[in-house]
């Protein structure tokens, strides 16, 4: 584990909010309860959040929520698509603000959380009071194409598991045919299809082999939610439309915001963020020259710990 995170530390309160009839968000508080308010949002989408994920803010500064997403994490129902979009996603993150009882805050994603963090942000500009983003998705067609059949160039071996998993005439459609299994009530189903998707996702998101990272992947605690939720998303082209979060730049502007990306990103390449930055010269591009796409890179943590040290003085 990196050294450059603050030490561990436990919150001191924690619930479930419900949001509709169906679906109960675990949050929880962290850090100093009359600090700056910041938001933590996990990637995935379905990958839950994590004790080290309280770490990458000063706990005696930042009063921080963390919470997992629909059908994520602690969360219930755990695995659930019904009803379970990029808008119910934003919709869930104004509830939790105003019962935090704040104005705004800062907002803190990575991955999927970097997606799910532009789109809050041009929904609600005047409650985003700054934004750090990691190894950036913007939900494109291209993306999703690449994370599926691109990402077997740097990783053919795990590419070909994880196509291999299939039989031979469902490989030239792996999100549909993936789909298919992981929506499937039957856990003799659906549970080996989804350690087949979060195993090759585990084995891509780290610049050096992590074994501990893909055991915790492919562990069955979190790879459901991982695989069923991340397909939901892909097969719905993230809720939104194509090159909105481009668009949407402009309504963002004037937000203070600092882009953490890995050099050698497979998942979420370094094009995306060239991308976003170019269209967003206002936003702080941190390029990280020995790192992949994990959060707990050395090298990415250290300067998300920079991130949120720098965004003190906006805040």
């Amino acid at each position: 584990m990196t050294q450059d995170l603050f030490p561990t530390i436990q919150p001191y309160d924690q619930g479930f909010l419900e949001v509709d009839s169906l679906h109960h968000i675990h949050w929880e508080l962290c850090g100093n309860p009359e600090g700056a308010p910041a938001v933590f949002l996990h990637g995935g989408p379905g990958a839950g959040c994590s004790p080290d994920h309280r770490r990458f803010f000063d706990p005696q500064h930042y009063r921080v929520m963390l919470f997992d997403q629909r059908g994520s994490g602690r969360s219930r129902p755990y695995g659930e698509i019904r009803d379970n979009s990029t808008q119910h996603l934003i919709a869930d993150m104004e509830a939790l603000r105003r019962m935090m009882g704040v104005d705004s805050w800062m907002v803190f994603g990575g991955s999927w959380g970097s997606t799910l963090a532009l789109a809050y942000a041009q929904a609600h500009p005047e409650a985003a009071a700054a934004l750090v983003l990691r190894g950036i998705f913007l939900g494109s067609a291209a993306e999703v194409e690449w994370f599926l059949f691109g990402m077997r160039q740097f990783f053919p071996e795990a590419w070909q598991d994880f196509i291999g998993y299939l039989p031979q005439g469902e490989r030239d459609r792996p999100l549909e045919a993936y789909y298919r299994r992981l929506i499937d009530p039957d856990p003799k189903v659906h549970l080996p299809a989804a350690q087949s998707w979060a195993a090759y996702e585990g084995r891509c998101v780290t610049l050096l082999p992590s074994p501990a990272t893909v055991r915790s992947f492919g562990g069955a605690a979190t790879a459901l939610s991982l695989g069923r939720l991340e397909a939901h998303y892909f097969i719905n082209k993230c809720f939104m439309e194509e090159g909105a979060l481009l668009k949407g730049v402009e309504r963002i502007r004037q937000i203070p915001a600092t882009i953490v990306q890995g050099r050698y990103d497979v998942v979420c390449p370094p094009v995306t963020a060239q991308a976003l930055r170019q269209a967003w010269p206002q936003a702080e591009l941190v390029m990280v020259p020995d790192a992949g796409h994990s959060a707990m890179e050395p090298g990415i943590a250290k300067a998300l710990v920079a991130a949120t040290q720098k965004m003190r003085a906006q805040l």
